[in-house]
């Protein structure tokens, strides 16, 4: 029997290992960088703006205005032009509106102050919240009743049709207050025939014998619930897509209770715009022109061409609308040319083929609240053509005003339509100056914890202590550059309380490893030994400290709103990072200056 004498080395890692956590905190400290140096105030003019100065001469307006400017940028047909003061911002805009044809594609924004080396990488300042940067925050009532009341509308039609081609005589259909449909007749076999009707088209409508010789009929209280929902989650996704529209990065849309949508929009220092899309409810209709009086037909005025008399059903509606974009047209005149989906385009191709030399009516609708609050929909004629050719499934439409007035028709229609009308029922603004005193007190708090933390550790821990100080602030730049690079998350006030939580849950990570540490210690271990010991046998405990809290932290971005799931998406991004450089760095760091030793393996 022979002994073998092999010395294994403690405490090291493979040098794979050292590389990959060097350019993990090299790519999250450029990643980082940009949000230390701020952003500065800027405008931003469009392309389509049609800006009558070129950059040089624009600068030498600006100077002579007495507007310091830091730069001017023109990429893609685009001006940004970043200044040195905030404060003059509105005035920076005033004078630039005077030199476009359109005032409205000129916004406010905000430009990083990072080097152009740094923003040329693809990263970016970590994205504000409402309450830091400053903005708007609307509530918005979605209004239900409206939809029932075209549901219902749709009933009695359909029955009335139902009624004329099965030949039926004596029987009347008629709405009643409060959404029920009273149906009167006389015939027993025909109230049947009726009910028969209603339980195969209308399943989710409720027949009860309203007297001798009638029927009421209504939703079904589960359908109504069904509708709300329906009604309020189009309408979330609807207004989604005009904030996309409208260029509005780091905005917040979410359902508040049973029928409201909150809507946060940070760096929104002009709401007027904003406002003016996101509470429109603007919908196409395309309509048969029909003789005065003719039958199944309805009256819609004209502003040009007085009443036009219309078919009762529209041969097309907006939601087959996909694309709409406004140009000028031959004449010089404001147009919207239309793109329909699949399926729009189908039914547009067969009416104008059969209708060809005749006129069709463009309609457009829109809801408005009275001085007594009630909603009511104004349905208005923009326009009567003559179909002059068979159309497919892109065509324009004419007579929609100037063109800023086609280009908002353009953007309500590429966003959709609401399917109920919204009405704001609160507005908030932040100013920039509170934002700011925010991210101040936010970071004063953050500061003020690290140091405090930093300075206990290297007391309490000694050299080791030191070593956990260089892993949590490199915790702070994993941290920060994580939340510059994800997609969709933004830093709130709330978010900064997470960090400052983090900062505990870091150390928290090097406290239990180093107990354990000082425990293997006491038992006669070596330092070396010691450390591997401690590391290892603490692992599991941060394993499942750690994802516990991850838990409540998931649950909480979960069920939360736009503050809480600030403070739940650091917190758990936190846990990450605390965990990598508590764990990794912080033993790599051991390895590296503490803990080389050899230890005498002996097998037989």
């Amino acid at each position: 029997m022979r002994k073998q004498n092999k010395a294994t080395l403690l405490n090291h890692y493979s040098a794979w290992k050292y590389v990959l956590l060097v350019v993990t905190i090299i790519i999250m400290l450029l990643s980082a960088l940009p949000t230390f140096y701020g952003e500065d105030a800027a405008i931003q003019v469009s392309k389509e703006a049609g800006l009558k100065l070129d950059p040089l001469m624009l600068h030498q307006r600006l100077i002579s205005a007495g507007i310091e400017v830091k730069r001017i940028d023109q990429t893609m047909g685009k001006t940004l032009v970043v200044l040195t003061d905030s404060s003059q911002q509105a005035q920076l805009k005033s004078l630039l509106v005077e030199q476009v044809k359109t005032p409205s594609e000129v916004t406010l924004t905000l430009a990083p102050s990072a080097p152009n080396w740094l923003l040329s990488l693809g990263f970016s300042p970590i994205k504000l919240g409402l309450d830091l940067r400053g903005g708007v925050q609307f509530l918005l009532d979605v209004e239900i009743d409206p939809v029932y009341q075209l549901h219902n509308n749709t009933f009695v039609e359909a029955t009335r049709q139902f009624v004329r081609d099965e030949s039926l005589v004596g029987i009347t259909v008629q709405p009643q207050a409060g959404g029920s449909v009273q149906i009167s007749a006389s015939d027993s076999r025909q109230r049947q025939k009726l009910r028969q009707f209603i339980a195969a088209q209308y399943p989710h409508w409720q027949v009860t014998n309203s007297g001798l010789n009638a029927l009421g009929v209504n939703l079904s209280d589960s359908e109504k619930v069904n509708i709300r929902d329906l009604t309020v989650k189009q309408n979330l996704q609807i207004m989604r897509s005009r904030i996309e529209q409208l260029g509005i990065t780091e905005a917040l849309v979410q359902r508040q209770g049973e029928q409201r949508i909150r809507i946060e929009l940070p760096g929104v220092q002009d709401p007027a715009a904003a406002k003016s899309v996101i509470g429109a409810t603007a919908s196409l209709a395309f309509y048969q022109v029909m003789q005065p009086g003719a039958l199944n037909s309805k009256v819609l005025d004209s502003e040009k061409d007085g009443p036009v008399s219309v078919s009762r059903r529209a041969v097309l509606g907006g939601e087959h609308i996909v694309d709409a974009r406004a140009q000028l047209g031959e004449m010089g005149l404001a147009e919207v040319v239309i793109h329909l989906d699949r399926k729009g385009g189908k039914i547009m191709s067969g009416f104008s083929r059969d209708n060809i030399g005749k006129p069709m009516a463009t309609s457009y609708s829109e809801y408005s609240r009275d001085d007594k609050g009630k909603i009511s929909q104004s349905t208005e004629v923009i326009s009567v053509a003559t179909i002059r050719s068979q159309l497919g499934d892109r065509f324009s439409i004419t007579g929609v005003g100037d063109y800023a007035s086609a280009q908002q028709l353009a953007l309500l229609l590429r966003a959709g339509s609401m399917t109920a009308p919204v009405t704001i029922a609160e507005e908030r603004t932040i100013g920039p100056s509170l934002g700011e005193e925010n991210i101040a007190n936010g970071f004063s708090a953050l500061a003020l914890g690290m140091a405090f933390t930093l300075l206990f550790m290297g007391l309490w821990y000694r050299r080791l202590g030191w070593i956990a100080n260089v892993a949590l602030i490199s915790n702070m730049v994993v941290l920060f550059g994580l939340l510059a690079l994800i997609p969709g998350a933004v830093l709130t006030l709330p978010g900064i309380a997470g960090l400052v939580l983090t900062v505990g849950m870091a150390v928290d990570t090097n406290v239990l490893i180093f107990e354990r540490i000082k425990d293997k210690i006491k038992e006669g271990r070596s330092f070396a030994h010691a450390i591997e010991r401690g590391f290892d046998s603490a692992l599991s405990t941060i394993v499942d400290a750690n994802f516990t809290t991850m838990i409540t932290a998931i649950v909480l971005y979960s069920i939360g709103n736009g503050p809480i799931q600030g403070f739940a998406l650091t917190l758990g991004l936190g846990l990450l990072t605390s965990m990598f450089t508590g764990i990794f760095a912080s033993r790599a760091l051991v390895n590296w200056v503490y803990g080389r030793d050899f230890r005498r393996d002996v097998r037989v």
